[in-house]
């Protein structure tokens, strides 16, 4: 039978609207089991608690649990490759972090590759460290802080809680913007405050929420904080950069998932993610945790990602960090 060419032309429309159909229909019956979320640290920090946050908000808005499962290990390697390997199915995210970004150069021999195996999603949040030294060390300002370590290299201790991890890699930034040279001094505990606090090193660059307390009580001085802009919880303090132009080094999360995992599930993440962080009472939560909404689409972190990894790939060269 000869159908008329106007049945024919419908037919063939209808035949290429299908997969649109079906990806939409996809998207919205998406998630209909539980969900889990890969965070590659242990219970209890700032990483773990935003995705146990953004956990319970996901499920009650979609219906299905959204299950945080820790992971740590290898600096964060062991939790990022379970998720490049899970099926691109929507239903395994990993919880990205700064340390991802360092790694991509830190670590030679991974089995997988980060930019090429998961897919950008949504950023979360970000915020800056703290250049904070003890109360006895000379110097009260970033000037005099260069100033002090020039006349004194390899001389002043620069804390961190680990190699490669965000309060080390922000030293290194420092160090190669401002030529000074210090002795970094790695804390496998991960926790360099109670040496700070009693002298045995001099400067450490520490997440806000851990020192905001010792800073207030004035047992801890608090010369700089590292984002671009002066921090909330710490208005007073200067920013780096007023002082040495365009250094910044930023803490920061996202969500990811496996390559190939299709993009209408991609695009529907993004959109709960960024109305969660719209969320009046999620951006308080957030303050809390001393960090700020960072939104944006896929693309937007993508790119954001691929500049991180450029910038910290430089100073992990420069300074010649290796992992232990």
């Amino acid at each position: 039978m000869k159908l008329p060419r106007r049945k024919v032309l419908h037919l063939a429309a209808v035949a290429a609207a299908l997969p649109a159909v079906s990806r939409m229909a996809r998207a919205e019956s998406y998630p209909t089991r539980p969900v889990h979320i890969i965070v590659p640290f242990a219970p209890g920090i700032t990483p773990d608690i935003l995705a146990r946050l953004m956990g319970q908000w996901l499920s009650e808005r979609l219906g299905q649990p959204f299950v945080v499962e820790n992971r740590p290990g290898a600096g964060a390697n062991v939790g990022t490759e379970l998720v490049a390997k899970a099926a691109p199915d929507g239903y395994t995210l990993l919880l990205v972090t700064f340390a991802n970004a360092v790694n991509a150069t830190l670590y030679d021999n991974l089995s997988f590759n980060f930019i090429r195996d998961i897919v950008p999603v949504a950023s979360l949040s970000r915020s800056p460290v703290v250049m904070e030294v003890n109360p006895s060390f000379p110097a009260k300002t970033v000037p005099e802080f260069i100033a002090y370590a020039k006349a004194n290299p390899g001389k002043v201790n620069m804390a961190s809680g680990g190699n490669g991890v965000p309060s080390h890699v922000a030293g290194e930034l420092f160090k190669m913007m401002a030529g000074v040279d210090m002795l970094h001094v790695p804390y496998r505990n991960g926790n360099p405050l109670p040496d700070l606090l009693g002298g045995q090193v001099q400067v450490y660059f520490s997440p806000i929420p851990a020192s905001i307390g010792f800073i207030r009580a004035g047992k801890l001085r608090a010369l700089a904080v590292t984002g671009a802009t002066r921090s909330e919880v710490l208005p007073d303090i200067p920013t780096v950069a007023e002082f040495i132009p365009g250094y910044e080094a930023m803490s920061w999360y996202g969500v990811g998932v496996p390559k190939n995992t299709p993009a209408d599930i991609v695009d529907k993440l993004n959109k709960e993610i960024n109305t969660a962080l719209a969320d009046p009472a999620i951006q308080a939560r957030l303050a809390d945790l001393g960090v700020t909404v960072l939104a944006g689409s896929p693309a937007d972190f993508g790119k954001f990602l691929a500049d991180e990894i450029q910038k910290w790939g430089k100073v992990v060269k420069f300074a010649n960090i290796k992992v232990d």
